[in-house]
């Protein structure tokens, strides 16, 4: 068994954790190999941290698949990366029923390619049953298209006369974004280096915990997930108040 898995405290996990798969271009470079080849190693990442969450007992998951920003990007690479997410979500269903999780998705999902969209219905619809870990993928997902999204379904409802201004507060706010069912994530991992969050939950991460590692995705293997939870474990989480109040509380 992992070392650093033994050092986790089962009663202080986190409920919701969210990935920024980061690095499979660069992982991909060091290997003198096409930026698909790192997306393609980096499914295996995927597969391991999804079943070490599980393992642990973790409740959702989410992993940062395909930004909005995402499809500036060469057409050969969206397009295989499109392919990669049809092929890998068919693959993986077995295992995902077999372990009892269920697949749901934020983000701008009619705007995908016809193939990818309906391959990911399917999925979500196949497994929604199940109870123990829900995995959630952020395709053609923004943060700021969210909230504003978000805005204009709360500005209708004022003009339509359903809510009044005064209706408006954070609880409302959150219960018109694409994760309105979702609890806000503890803990952000990204992977490569990179020291900040792309346009990611930006609404639902103002009380979670940052963990950055060097380690490129296609290299992230379930120790170094363990190891991101272990350094959640070791933090103080104020919430705005001192460090006295809680431990008077």
């Amino acid at each position: 068994m992992s070392i650093n898995k033994d050092k986790i405290n089962l009663e202080k996990l986190p409920n919701h954790i969210a990935v920024i798969m980061d690095g499979n271009g660069r992982w991909a470079k060091t290997q003198g190999k096409p930026r698909v080849f790192g997306h393609k190693n980096g499914v295996t990442s995927v597969r391991e941290v999804t079943e070490a969450a599980a393992e642990l007992g973790i409740n959702y998951l989410t992993l940062y698949a395909f930004s909005t920003e995402n499809w500036s990007r060469p057409s050969f690479e969206v397009n295989a990366l499109m392919t990669l997410l049809v092929e890998t979500v068919k693959s993986e269903l077995k295992t995902l029923n077999k372990n009892n999780i269920r697949l749901q998705a934020i983000g701008d999902l009619s705007k995908l390619p016809t193939k990818t969209y309906k391959t990911l219905l399917e999925g979500i619809e196949l497994t929604k049953d199940n109870t123990r870990m829900t995995l959630v993928l952020a395709l053609n997902y923004s943060s700021r298209w969210e909230i504003v999204e978000a805005t204009k379904k709360i500005a209708l409802d004022v003009q339509n006369g359903i809510l009044k201004v005064d209706d408006i507060d954070a609880a409302l706010f959150s219960s018109n974004l694409t994760t309105k069912d979702i609890p806000d994530p503890e803990l952000m991992i990204r992977t490569s280096g990179e020291h900040r969050i792309s346009n990611y939950l930006l609404w639902q991460a103002a009380y979670a915990e940052f963990y950055f590692t060097p380690v490129l995705w296609p290299d992230f293997r379930k120790d170094d997930f363990y190891q991101a939870i272990i350094d959640f474990q070791g933090r103080e989480r104020r919430f705005g108040k001192t460090s006295e109040q809680l431990v008077e509380a």
